[in-house]
């Protein structure tokens, strides 16, 4: 039976998401929270770059202190959102990282801003992060039913990549306008939106309670056997993280690179990031219609294959208005290529996954994803001074082959289906319920439906 919120009352009408209450509370929330973290990430490097004059080696550990707290949090983020209110946690999350980034422009205003504070607000944004993130992600089974998740996905995907582009552009200009500083109050009003929006979600929660005798290091045990022990998820995590890493060897000196040594401006920055982000708009809505026609394995091999290529405009720069316009170009493709591998991996993961290790699941990638990103960030820096900022963004584009080379090893590679799911509860009365027979209904991959959730670019977990 339709729920309240479906629009659809005739059978075989197509359920509406944009109708859902719930779910365009969930979609504006973590919107204008992923527009304000790419505020942020415009913002931050400009900021310790220009501003504080930070050196390759304290840039790499101002990106290792914010990707810490990930690494040592993660599974116990997750495990405490299967067993507690996400949404509890989503909003203590959002509030914490508004406080510790709004310390920042204080500190400016009083002329007392170090670079040791910004790597304190940044780590403690991180640990916020990742207690919202993990309830973030495994939420959204539980807002809609399970043959729409790749439909949302795609929305989410597409509604991510706008904002992300929205917030690089408006970062860019708020930088201009306000100074770096002032300009991270973008971001601390997102989070406060986010968490409004999060708290006017109505759908009832099913927590698990916890097991009496049962530690939470036991349920965390259980996760790692859980993905383990399925190859699908195995394999997908795997990806994840061999990307988590060669990107994040690259990126933590990306900004370095493009505003010394290719001397682009703030603005200039931002607007690259933001055309970057457009193309993950664009294959986040493609990747159902992509993953139909060409399957949902052979697309996110493709997906990988290309995306070492797009490094090529990076590495070969100079100064100078066309090889910024080439970065962009391949900061679109790349961005691209990781919204449609991306959207089609989190499906697959949450379609297989049974409804009480959906956080836990989501909290194994996280983990060893942002367990790679510290390391890869330490890496860059020690590298990048030993052998120079060039050299090292190549052994970062080397690395990309790995991913491809475990997907390629994997079964998954031939998969021309999105796999079944396994046996759930019924969904909600909140929920978004196609106007079919009862349980669950993963939709054809002949049928062109119309998929990405990272705060950031989650290639991502």
């Amino acid at each position: 039976m339709a729920s309240s919120t479906d629009p659809s009352s005739s059978p075989g009408a197509r359920p509406s998401l944009w109708r859902h209450r719930d779910f365009r509370r969930y979609l504006t929330g973590q919107a204008a929270s992923v527009t304000g973290s790419s505020i942020s990430s415009m913002v931050i490097p400009v900021l310790a770059v220009l501003e504080l004059d930070a050196t390759t080696a304290e840039v790499a550990w101002l990106t290792f202190l914010g990707q810490l707290p990930p690494a040592l949090l993660a599974l116990y983020a997750g495990a405490l959102a299967d067993r507690h209110s996400k949404r509890k946690q989503m909003i203590t999350g959002d509030l914490v990282s508004a406080a510790a980034l709004a310390s920042v422009p204080v500190a400016a205003a009083l002329d007392r801003l170090s670079l040791s504070q910004l790597m304190v607000a940044a780590a403690v944004q991180g640990a916020a992060g990742v207690l919202h993130d993990a309830a973030a992600i495994s939420l959204l089974p539980s807002l809609v039913d399970r043959s729409l998740l790749q439909r949302s996905n795609s929305r989410i995907g597409a509604f991510f990549a706008v904002a992300a582009t929205a917030g690089s552009n408006l970062g860019a200009a708020l930088t201009a306008l306000l100074g770096p500083a002032r300009a991270l109050l973008g971001d601390v009003l997102s989070y406060l939106v986010s968490a409004w929006c999060t708290a006017r979600i109505h759908a009832p929660e099913n927590p698990r309670p916890a097991a009496k005798g049962r530690r939470l290091h036991n349920e965390i045990g259980k996760g790692l056997r859980y993905v383990n022990g399925d190859h699908r998820l195995h394999t997908l995590t795997l990806v994840n993280a061999t990307t988590s890493f060669a990107l994040a060897l690259c990126n933590t000196l990306w900004a370095l690179y493009l505003l010394r040594l290719i001397a682009m401006s703030a603005t200039a920055f931002g607007v690259v990031l933001g055309l970057g982000a457009l193309g993950a708009a664009a294959r986040a809505l493609a990747a159902p219609s992509l993953a139909a026609r060409y399957g949902p394995g052979p697309m996110m091999l493709t997906a990988l294959a290309i995306t070492p290529l797009t490094q090529i405009p990076l590495l070969l720069a100079s100064p100078g208005f066309l090889w910024q316009f080439a970065i962009g170009g391949a900061l679109f493709l790349q961005l691209a290529c990781a919204a449609a591998a991306g959207t089609t991996q989190r499906t697959i993961r949450q379609v297989v996954t049974d409804d009480d290790m959906q956080a836990r699941m989501q909290a194994v990638s996280t983990w060893l994803t942002s367990s790679a990103r510290p390391v890869a960030a330490l890496l860059a820096g020690a590298l990048g001074t030993w052998i120079g900022v060039r050299p090292t963004l190549m052994a970062g584009t080397c690395l990309l082959l790995v991913p491809l080379v475990v997907l390629y090893r994997s079964p998954l590679r031939s998969l021309l289906d999105m796999p079944s799911s396994p046996a759930v509860a019924s969904p909600s009365a909140g929920a978004v319920i196609p106007p079919m027979p009862s349980g669950p209904i993963v939709p054809h991959p002949a049928v062109v439906v119309d998929v990405r959730h990272d705060r950031s670019s989650e290639g991502g977990p």
